[in-house]
């Protein structure tokens, strides 16, 4: 008989497996554009997320209906140091996490990221193969050629909010 501690890890990672081709690299080709921001140079006391600009952004639905979507964009950010984004919202999805990719014991794997630091001097792009944000249970709202409101908190709690175009599993991504 397996114990309950040894049969967890067995469990954790059958629950993770479908997350795998939701996380598949694709093509980075740009595509439409969906933008936030203000011009840079924030005055200091201004939240951060007024100094932040989102582009390319866009929701990819998995293969199949009911695993979790991805979502990919790009960050620039013109404010001070010491921000990172914390999180971001998906309307018309359950939780959401954000990973990266990380190398163990020589293999590549998906693992959580904490937070995102922002730099004036570091674009982050979240995007297939590396950084990303994972839409656990995505609502039947988010069909191809709809639209999803995103919500990305700062670690100074402010945040920025914009529309993202819903792709299906198998357009550009």
């Amino acid at each position: 008989m397996i114990s309950l501690p040894r049969a967890l890890p067995v469990a954790l990672a059958a629950a993770l497996l479908p997350l795998l081709s939701a996380c598949s690299g694709g093509s980075d080709a740009p595509a439409q554009q969906a933008e936030a921001g203000t011009e840079a140079g924030a005055q200091a006391g201004a939240p951060a997320a007024d100094a932040l600009t989102v582009s390319n952004a866009r929701v990819v639905l998995a293969p199949v209906a009911g695993n979790p979507a991805a979502a990919y964009f790009d960050l620039a950010y013109s404010g001070a140091d010491g921000v990172s984004l914390t999180g971001v919202a998906i309307e018309g999805a359950g939780m959401t996490m954000i990973h990266d990719y990380a190398e163990n014991a020589g293999k590549m794997q998906m693992v959580m990221a904490d937070k995102v630091a922002l730099a004036t001097s570091a674009p982050v792009s979240f995007a297939p193969g590396g950084l990303h944000v994972m839409a656990m249970d995505p609502g039947s709202a988010l069909t191809p050629g709809a639209t999803a409101k995103l919500t990305l908190t700062l670690s100074d709690g402010s945040s920025k909010t914009l529309e993202a175009p819903v792709r299906a599993a198998g357009d550009e991504r």
